[in-house]
């Protein structure tokens, strides 16, 4: 038995928490596994009380842990940018409030010591132009979200002293 691509992303919704929802969605967009025309369908497919989440959905996010975090900062009501290119460093997963970059990283990208010296040189450029870099791993996105929280909550405060 097989089932269409579109019902497959509505039961895997409808089986998880709200944000991780979210995430499957993004990543469905990203991956281009279903299209922006796609998302009416999605959401008349799924119970009414899910369609508040349909403003949260975002294709830019090239990972289910960019999404919690994108949403971690939404709920801190922090001005972000994803995905931004800046000079020197690269493109990074998020510029908060013009002074802050997060990344998110995954023992995929970023396990060998080849990809850890690169991570931290591109660091050093950031911190030359003026940034800060939180770096979070994705199993504490996953798994620790309330530490990844209060450690975004935490920088975000003390800036604002």
């Amino acid at each position: 038995m097989s089932v269409e691509v579109l019902d497959a992303v509505v039961q895997a919704v409808r089986c998880q928490p709200p944000r991780a929802g979210i995430a499957t969605i993004d990543s469905a967009l990203h991956h281009r596994v279903i299209g922006a025309d796609d998302l009416d369908d999605l959401f008349d497919a799924l119970p009414r009380r899910y369609r508040r989440l349909r403003g949260l959905v975002d294709g830019r996010a090239e990972s289910g842990p960019e999404t919690m975090v994108r949403l971690m900062l939404r709920s801190l009501g922090c001005r972000f940018e994803l995905q931004v290119k800046i000079t020197a460093v690269g493109r990074v997963d998020f510029v908060v409030d013009g002074w802050l970059i997060v990344e998110c990283d995954s023992k995929a990208f970023h396990s060998s010591w080849e990809e850890q010296l690169k991570d931290r040189r591109r660091d050093l450029a950031a911190a030359e132009r003026g940034y800060a870099v939180l770096r979070v791993v994705a199993e504490d996105i996953l798994w620790h979200p309330e530490a990844v929280l209060r450690a975004l909550r935490g920088l975000v405060t003390a800036r604002s002293l």
